[in-house]
This record gives structure tokens, C-alpha cells and sequence, in this order.
């Protein structure tokens, strides 16, 4: 090399890194496949979300908070009240705190929410290993990590918009945190232990308090035997258990400001003002119309349901998973009675002591504090009515929502499952090569090894890979229904306002969540319920209208698919405005009668024939609404009208009759309203249904299913000349029929 030549820097190999930078290496590059994972899981298997409608409320609170709400102020009242959220005067706010609602709000502002499922997939798996290493040791932290990121609880939930993985991040932020706090003796990790509780405290109160409980135990019994030691220092013991509770104090301080300021009273959460007595405890539970007495016994039942579905299903590898744990807390307890025994008997207590007997009894404490979380969990969860709905139908097999999302309450057991599994696989793959070393000698002894852990692996990896599939298909098919359900507003809902029916009640997002508002209202296409929609075309007075429908039960879950259909909505308004309906008659058809209803009133009209297409016209005008053609007469001739109110509804039913019991009907709802002397009329909503008392709004009329001869035609004209377009009439080229 000539003294031009710049000197060359040499790059380390991989065996010249240090052994903690490996482990690092290791466990960021399984970090990033596990998040990768799951944000093509969530792409994927949940392109228009789940079935669980939580997820519209926190995505809906993360678009809040972006906009710096924390309320939101609709338009028109009523019509626009999302799911979950409590009204408060002119006001509503989400029944839930807005921790996790920030943790997607980082996502949504870097252009897709789902980075954030996406982070916190990731977060999860470094925090398993770090948490892992304090109470194992490394090897174990990282088969650990592995065995969480294949555990179909984690897969699912991480996937999905929901509280339980970015509340368990916190807490295992905690975890590590205070265990290495613990270990080293540092009062700066004391403190970011309390912060990241505190969280997670304001994200899910309970829930942080049953996973704290066995670290808060620990916690006092080192101040207890730090203050009973006389060759022990009791006061760094306390200062930096005295950090740890006071910044948790501070996230306990959050929550009871922003409690004041949602409800009015610290210690009045969203929740109870949303349905008070939808908390913890015994007794009658309810939410909305749903009410249940939750007794002891039934809460064990449940619970007991609920724990079977989470071993044999949901943590890695089911069955044989559970087994793995079960040797790692066996093996757990058989150290603690070691140490122990070799402190003469002494107390249990003793083997969490700080003068441990060797190495790996330095790590029994936080063992045993991981091991606690079984006991918490389970227990606290008993006493939380939750559990019991997650089950749907107690007596029905695979129903409610833990059939397809897990039992999501005690997500926080999937850590210490995997790290007490990877325990035990560690522990028998130890056995294996001793055997094989006992029985064998050199080289065959090595191979011998190497091919029972592969073995090995496969029988674990195998049921781990169906396990997880089974809930993965599920969803599967659910949201293949949801996209079937979706086709009509995509690729992209169209610009204006779209009124949606509520099958779950007036709500958004209820059961609708992948069609959201913008938090003002103002976002290129708006959503509202049925109700007020005059109020809502006034608020919205330059926007084209539309109206969502579809056939059949919304019960996407269940693999049930509707037919959907997006049709335009024409708004005329004059002194007279006419309804033109055209209704198809299919042959076979003996009679039909008809009903008109306005106003409280119904009067009744026979059709002649039938003929092949029955034609009429309901005419809205001077305080009254008549049905008018050829193709009707009235029953009652001295009775051929109903009245119209200033906010009504008119509505034309039709019967049509095969044989006695064999018949459908045709239901149009025509929204009229009074302003300043003039009429004003939407576009009806028709449903066709196997006889008058099933059209319960999830019957609407759809060409493509339709049954044969089923047709309707409807145009909206006013007393003008009919080619006017003034003032909103409809000229009945443009698109105005349905």
C-alpha cells in the first residue's frame, strides 16, 4: 500500500462481536420479524377490522387526538354518536382513556395506523426477552421471545386495534425495569419502573394493578427484610422502592385528573358514566340491554371456561405448551426447595433472599415473582364480569368472541407462559443429551442429540403451527363476509354523506367500524345514522347523498354474508312533490293489498287483477299524504289519506299474496318533512321481505338477489315542469330512480 492509499478500517466478523451484542443481534432481528408478522396479519386477516367494535373506538380516539380533541362536537345530535362514547351535553367522549388511542395515533400520523400493531408486536417480544433474562438467563429469554411470537393470543391480538398489547408492553416495561432495578441497585430505573406502571395504570386500571400485585409483594418483603437485617442498609432499599411507588402514584394521578375532567369527579371513571354498573364485583352486571346476574359460582364456571380455552388454544402450542410451563414451574419450585433445604429449613421467604446459594438461585425471585402472575391473573379476572361475555353463550360451544379474538382478559399470562415454556424445553432437551451422552460415545452421542432436539422441535412446532392456524382461518372467513358486506363503497366510499341502518342500535361504528368519521366532521365522505336526515342534509347542504343497506342477518362471525347495496338519495321540495313506485308483480301472485301510514294513521287500498307491474304515486301536499293511480282503490273512499307531520315518515306497504301463508311484501320509507310551507322528500328506502312483519331494516331491496319478478322503481318530481332541476328536483334521468 502506497502512502496515498488511504487506511483501510477493518469491520468486525460476527465472532468478533461480544457475546451481549449477539444476543442483541438476535433478539432485534426476531423483534422485526414478528413485527413485519403482524402487520401482514393485520393487512391481511383484518383489512376492514374484527368483530370486536372496541377497535373503531380507539382508532376513532387516535384521530382525536391528532386534531387536539379530546371530545368531539357533531353537527346534528344523535345522529352521530360513535360506539362507546358518552354524551355529555353538546359533547361526547370515549368511555375509554386515551393511552392507547396515543400509541395508534403514532401510526396513523406516520400514514397507517397499523405501524403501530406493528411496533408494539415488536416491543413485546424485546421486552419478553429482557424481562426473560432478568428471571432466567438468555438462551431462555430468546426461546421465550420465540415462543411468544408464535402463541395465537399474541398473533391475534397484536393484529388487532385493540387495549391488551399495548397495556402489556407497558407492564413488562415495568417488569424490566423494576427486576433490574432490583438487581443492580439503580434508583433511575426505580423510577422509570413507577412511570411505565403508571401508564399503564391509565391505559387499564385493573388490569395493571392484578399484574403489579405480585412485584408489589416483592416489594414489601424486601423492605420488610431490609429493615429486619441488621447487617443490611434498609435506606436504598426504601428510597428506591419509594421511587418506584411514587411515580406509579403519578400515572394514578393522571387518571384521576382526567377522570375530573370527563366526568366531573375524580373518581367517577368514563365507563361507569357510560353504564354504571358495567364494573367489578358480584351481582347484576349490565350494559345497555344487556343484563346478567354474576354470581360466585357462575363467575368460577366461566372463568374456569375461559382458562381451558386459553391452554389448549391459545398459548403456544396448546396443550402441549401448557405442559412445557408446567415443567418450568415445577422445575421453579423444586430450586425453591433446595435453597431451602439448604438453608436448614428456613423459610420460603428465604429463597428470594439477596445472599443467594449460586448463581441460578439469584434468579429464583423473579421466577417466583413471574409465577405470581397466575395466580393475579386468574383470580382477579374472577371477579370481573367481562370474562362471562367473552363466552357469548355458556352452554354453546366456540361462540362469543373469544372463539375468534381469545380470551383477551388474561393476555398478559402469554409472557410468563412462554418463558416458564422455554424452561422446560430447555430442561428436557438438557435431559436428552445427557441421555444421549450416557448411552452413546463421541461423535455418535452428538448425533444422536442433534437429531432427538430436531425431533423434538417438530413435535412442539407442529402443534404450535395448527394451533395457531385454527384461529387464523376463523377470521379468515369472517372477514371474507365483511369485505363481501364493504364491496359497494370500495375501492373508495364516494364523496358526500352516506346514511348507514343500525342493526346493534343507534350507534356508528356499531356494527360498521371501518366506515369512520374524521373528529370534524368535515372529511371527504361523512357517515350518520337514519335518524334527523333532514338535519343532517341541511348541515351538509352541498353534499350528494347516499344510503347504505344490504340483506339478510349481520352476522359476519357466524359465516353468514349479506348483499349489499350503496344507492343514490334525490332530495326535492315543493308544495307538492310525487313519489312515482313501481313495483313488480311475479306471476303466480293471486292478490294484493296495500297500506299507506303517516302520521300515526294507516289507511288501506285493494289492487284489481294484480296486474304484471303495479304503478302508483303517493303525493305529499296541503297537510296530507294520498296514494293515486289506476292500479289502487281505495277501501275506504271517504278514507283515502294519512296526515304529515314536520318531521315524518311516510310509508307504503304492499302484501302480495301466492296461497294463504306463501306471500312477501314490499315496504318503502319516504322521509318527509315541513319547512316554510314546503314539502321536503328523500328518495324511499325499499326493503322486500317474506311478509310485512320481517322487514326489520335488514331486508333492503337488491336487484342482484331479488327473487324472480321482484322489481322497484322509484322517482322523485315535484309540481314544476319535470326536465326542473331548480331547488333539488330531480330530473328522472339523472340517476333518481331505485
Amino acid at each position: 500500500m502506497s502512502r496515498a492509499d488511504p487506511p483501510t478500517r477493518s469491520t468486525p466478523s460476527l465472532p468478533d462481536l461480544d457475546t451481549r451484542t449477539r444476543w442483541r443481534l438476535a433478539v432485534g432481528a426476531l423483534a422485526v420479524v414478528a413485527g413485519l408478522g403482524v402487520l401482514l396479519l393485520s393487512h391481511r386477516l383484518f383489512p376492514y377490522h374484527s368483530t370486536n367494535h372496541d377497535e373503531a373506538v380507539y382508532l376513532h380516539q387516535a384521530a382525536m387526538l391528532l386534531e387536539g380533541q379530546l371530545v368531539l362536537r357533531p353537527p346534528v345530535d344523535v345522529t352521530f354518536r360513535p360506539w362507546f362514547f358518552v354524551k355529555a351535553g353538546p359533547e361526547l367522549y370515549s368511555k375509554y382513556t386515551p393511552v392507547t388511542a396515543v400509541v395508534f395515533a403514532v401510526g396513523m400520523a406516520l400514514g397507517d395506523p397499523r405501524l403501530s400493531l406493528a411496533g408494539v408486536a415488536a416491543a413485546l417480544v424485546v421486552l419478553t426477552y429482557a424481562v426473560g433474562a432478568e428471571a432466567f438467563d438468555r438462551r431462555t429469554a430468546l426461546l421465550g421471545a420465540v415462543l411468544v411470537a408464535v402463541s395465537p393470543l399474541y398473533l391475534v391480538q397484536t393484529a388487532l386495534f385493540l387495549p391488551y398489547a399495548p397495556a402489556l408492553a407497558f407492564e413488562l416495561l415495568f417488569a424490566w425495569a423494576y427486576l433490574r432495578s432490583v438487581r443492580t441497585g439503580s434508583r433511575r430505573l426505580a423510577a422509570f419502573a413507577g412511570l411505565a406502571i403508571g401508564v399503564a395504570f391509565f391505559a387499564r386500571p385493573y388490569t395493571a394493578v392484578l399484574f403489579a400485585t405480585p412485584f408489589v409483594l416483592h416489594a414489601c418483603w424486601t423492605l420488610g427484610r431490609a429493615v429486619g437485617v441488621d447487617e443490611l442498609d434498609p435506606v436504598p432499599v426504601t428510597l428506591r422502592q419509594g421511587l418506584v411507588a411514587a411515580c406509579g402514584l403519578l400515572g394514578v394521578a393522571l387518571t384521576l385528573a382526567y377522570n375530573a375532567r370527563m366526568t366531573g369527579d375524580p373518581f367517577t371513571f368514563p365507563y361507569q358514566v357510560f353504564a354504571p354498573r358495567d364494573d367489578l364485583g358480584f351481582g347484576t352486571r349490565r350494559i345497555l340491554g344487556y343484563e346478567r346476574d354474576y354470581t360466585p359460582a357462575l363467575a368460577l364456571e366461566a372463568n374456569a371456561r375461559v382458562i381451558r380455552a386459553l391452554l389448549t388454544r391459545w398459548v403456544v402450542a396448546g396443550p402441549l405448551g401448557t405442559v412445557l410451563a408446567a415443567v418450568g414451574l415445577g422445575t421453579t419450585a423444586l430450586r425453591v426447595r433446595r435453597v431451602v433445604a439448604r438453608r436448614d429449613g428456613g423459610p420460603v421467604a428465604a429463597a428470594v433472599s439477596s445472599d443467594p446459594v449460586d448463581d441460578t438461585d439469584t434468579r429464583l425471585a423473579p421466577r417466583l415473582v413471574l409465577a405470581g402472575l397466575f395466580v393475579t391473573v386468574v383470580a382477579g379476572n374472577v371477579y370481573f364480569w367481562g370474562n362471562l361475555n367473552v363466552l357469548g353463550q355458556l352452554e354453546a360451544a366456540g361462540d362469543g368472541l373469544i372463539s375468534l379474538y381469545g380470551p383477551y382478559y388474561h393476555f398478559d399470562l402469554v409472557v410468563p407462559t412462554a418463558l416458564f415454556a422455554a424452561l422446560g424445553l430447555r430442561l428436557l432437551a438438557g435431559r436428552w443429551r445427557s441421555l444421549a451422552a450416557s448411552r452413546f460415545d463421541g461423535h455418535t452421542a452428538g448425533r444422536v442429540a442433534v437429531a432427538g432436539l430436531i425431533v423434538g422441535a417438530l413435535v412442539v412446532g407442529g402443534p404450535a403451527a395448527a394451533v395457531a392456524a385454527g384461529p387464523v382461518a376463523e377470521n379468515a372467513e369472517t372477514s371474507d363476509q365483511l369485505a363481501a358486506a364493504y364491496a359497494p363503497l370500495e375501492p373508495r366510499p364516494p364523496v358526500g354523506v352516506v346514511f348507514l341502518p343500525t342493526p346493534y342500535g343507534d350507534w356508528l361504528h356499531h356494527p360498521f367500524q371501518a366506515l369512520r368519521n374524521e373528529p370534524t366532521f368535515d372529511g371527504r365522505t361523512v357517515y350518520a345514522m337514519r335518524e334527523r336526515q333532514f338535519d343532517v342534509v341541511d348541515a351538509y347542504p352541498d353534499r350528494a347523498l347516499y344510503r347504505y343497506g344490504y340483506r339478510g342477518e349481520w352476522a359476519p362471525f357466524v359465516g353468514e354474508p349479506v348483499a349489499p347495496r350503496l344507492y343514490r338519495i334525490r332530495h326535492v321540495r315543493d308544495e307538492r312533490v310525487t313519489v312515482h313506485t313501481s313495483l313488480g308483480v311475479p306471476a303466480g301472485v293471486d292478490t294484493m293489498t296495500v297500506r299507506l301510514a303517516g302520521g300515526g294513521q294507516s289507511t288501506y287500498y285493494s289492487v284489481p287483477g294484480p296486474p304484471d307491474e303495479l304503478d302508483a304515486r303517493i303525493v305529499v301536499t296541503d297537510g296530507e299524504a294520498g296514494l293515486r293511480g289506476t292500479d289502487v282503490t281505495p277501501v275506504n273512499p271517504n278514507d283515502t289519506s294519512v296526515p304529515v307531520h314536520a318531521r315524518d315518515e311516510v310509508l307504503l306497504e304492499v302484501n302480495a299474496e301466492y296461497a294463504p301463508g306463501n306471500a312477501f311484501a314490499y315496504r318503502l320509507e319516504t322521509p318527509v318533512a315541513l319547512d316554510e310551507g314546503e314539502y321536503r322528500v328523500l328518495t324511499p328506502h325499499p326493503q322486500v321481505c317474506r311478509g310485512a312483519d320481517r322487514c326489520d331494516g335488514e331486508a333492503a331491496w337488491v336487484p342482484e338477489t331479488a327473487m324472480p319478478g321482484v322489481t322497484v322503481e322509484t322517482r322523485l318530481s315535484t309540481g314544476r315542469p319535470a326536465n326542473a332541476t331548480a331547488n333539488g328536483t330531480t330530473d328522472p334521468t339523472d340517476g333518481g330512480t331505485t
